[in-house]
């Protein structure tokens, strides 16, 4: 089709394609995709073909009452230790004393504050909000969770 334009755009998900006739249709499209949108479509993609988290954690956390507790048989530091119980937390969000009685349970025992804290300095975890006792995985924390700890653990099983 002649005057026929597409455009593809690699996204963190994958790859979009837009198409117009013209340039101004492809700009105008391409402008209609506001952040929330991108961000949305990342989701329910990921979302789509990330297994769940139950399996994901099979054999390395299990969520009891109490909240997820280590189950792993491998080796672990008490950073893993502490990363996967924010990682299998309710919106990857724990308070240090929670986060203490939970590695508690599984046997783990770190200095959980000092811990936190250089955590905090490699960029792996932070306070969203510094009036509370929570701490927050952040993105880079989640990935090593992700990409290193869970499949180094699950070699281990």
């Amino acid at each position: 089709m002649p005057g026929h334009l597409q455009i593809r755009v690699k996204a963190a998900f994958g790859e979009v394609v837009v198409e117009g006739d013209n340039a101004k249709e492809v700009l105008d499209l391409l402008g209609d995709m506001s952040p929330e949108f991108i961000e949305k479509v990342g989701s329910l993609v990921s979302s789509r073909l990330t297994p769940p988290l139950q399996s994901q954690l099979a054999g390395i956390v299990e969520s009891t009452t109490e909240g997820p507790v280590v189950t792993a048989r491998g080796k672990f530091t008490h950073y893993e230790a502490i990363g996967l119980v924010l990682y299998a937390s309710e919106d990857r969000t724990c308070a240090a004393s929670q986060i203490d009685r939970l590695l508690h349970l599984s046997g783990v025992k770190p200095m959980v504050p000092a811990r936190l804290n250089e955590m905090t300095k490699r960029g792996l975890v932070f306070k969203p909000d510094p009036r509370r006792p929570e701490f927050k995985l952040t993105k880079p924390g989640e990935k090593w969770i992700e990409e290193e700890v869970v499949p180094k653990l699950k070699e281990s099983e």
